[in-house]
């Protein structure tokens, strides 16, 4: 299965026994007081979703509940549990997608992909894409998949932690890459309480990487030219030097890793789980 798929290819593949599709959606309610309430988007998804399809609760399911971080990876045989729970395993193909602008779909496909399953997509466009397209649509609480195995087989260096990212500011071979807002990057905009981005690093905003209508990503050539211009293709460490990338949480990382990864073929691309979060409460420096 290739890593991005289209509406149309979907389409003509729902109702395969081994097909199982997961709309991903969270939406980030930031309140007055500084704070952000996580909700999952169950309700959106029983309003209106691809036929088919379930809903993977990616706060309670796939993070680590007792981790001080939102949306800390599971370690992987618990990951490959809880995929497995899903109905996700050997045998069976996976689309992802979700309503914001695919970095929740892209999470689980790193996820997925951290312990070695390979057969997962994202939907290009997601939700938005579909009801553009005027695809069908289901309503209620979706499909049950039946639970299956799933043998964690983990990749190493798919997601790290702060001291390889500390380690990586002075290494000219790892280029780091905030996927947050040029605002969060220059340090105008201090939603993360402290202002600037973690020294050393370049900024390809993730939300920059889709069309604003379709929520589809950009054509390759204007991929290509958006990391160019950060000097992340060709910059440290040339096309074949290590990346990692980060956000506030990561999530938003992973869209960028994404498109490295998947669409432009970078094969030493890792995500910083902890991100911004994770830095700023270990009291880091940070660069504006």
């Amino acid at each position: 299965m290739e890593a991005l798929v289209s509406t149309e290819e979907l389409a003509d593949e729902l109702g395969g026994d081994d097909l199982r599709i997961f709309d991903c959606t969270v939406f980030l309610r930031r309140l007055g007081d500084g704070r952000v309430e996580i909700e999952p988007g169950r309700a959106e998804f029983e309003a209106g979703h691809i036929p088919g399809s379930a809903f993977l609760d990616h706060a309670s399911e796939l993070s680590d509940t007792d981790s001080p971080l939102r949306f800390t990876a599971l370690q992987p045989e618990a990951l490959a549990a809880a995929a497995a729970a899903r109905g996700i395993g050997d045998g069976t193909r996976v689309v992802l997608y979700d309503r914001a602008v695919n970095m929740w779909a892209t999470r689980v496909w790193w996820l997925l992909r951290s312990i070695g399953f390979d057969d997962a997509a994202v939907l290009d466009g997601g939700w938005r894409a579909w009801t553009a397209d005027g695809r069908e649509q289901a309503t209620g609480p979706g499909t049950a998949y039946p639970p299956t195995d799933l043998t964690a087989a983990p990749r190493a260096g798919l997601i790290v932690g702060r001291r390889e990212v500390e380690a990586a500011i002075a290494d000219d071979e790892v280029c780091l890459v905030n996927a947050l807002s040029p605002e969060v990057h220059d340090g105008s905009d201090t939603t993360y309480g402290r202002p600037g981005h973690i020294p050393s690093s370049t900024n390809v905003y993730a939300v920059s990487l889709v069309d604003p209508e379709t929520h589809r990503y950009r054509p390759l050539d204007e991929l290509r030219a958006t990391f160019d211009g950060a000097g992340v293709t060709g910059g440290a460490g040339g096309d074949d030097g290590r990346v990692i990338t980060w956000c506030g949480g990561g999530i938003a990382a992973t869209s960028d890793a994404f498109v490295l990864t998947a669409l432009l073929g970078r094969d030493d691309v890792a995500i910083y789980d902890g991100s911004l979060s994770e830095w700023i409460a270990a009291g880091l420096p940070l660069e504006t």
